[in-house]
């Protein structure tokens, strides 16, 4: 049985739509999607401030927002996890372990940005 798709702009709203959806999804159920996000938002407000070029302050909002996305990935690797089965098992521990190093692999990539260009201010 084929599902029938949608196409062109209903396309693009209902993936909107969808994404919308997730993103509420993220805000109320994921602290540490929360909390970046939060952070992200202060720093990002923050950066307009700072004496740097317009491709440094690219490069710092970037950082942020790989940050972000890294978390969303995260997040649906243990939420797929979860789904296949909530029993212990040595692979399943090993996707969320590998999940969460990518998120700390983000975060201390976005610090050393953030710390580099500072410190050339």
């Amino acid at each position: 049985m084929k599902i029938a798709k949608h196409k062109g702009l209903k396309r693009v709203y209902f993936a909107l739509l969808n994404s919308g959806k997730g993103f509420i999804w993220l805000i109320n159920n994921e602290a540490a999607f929360k909390q970046e996000f939060i952070i992200s938002l202060l720093l990002i407000m923050f950066s307009f401030f700072l004496n740097v070029s317009a491709l440094e302050q690219l490069l710092l909002i970037s950082v942020l927002g790989i940050v972000l996305i890294v978390e969303i990935v995260n997040t649906a690797i243990e939420a797929t996890v979860d789904r296949i089965g909530l029993e212990h098992h040595p692979l399943s521990g090993l996707a969320k372990d590998l999940g969460s190093l990518a998120v700390l692999f983000s975060l201390l990539i976005a610090l050393a940005t953030w710390v580099v260009v500072l410190w050339t201010i």
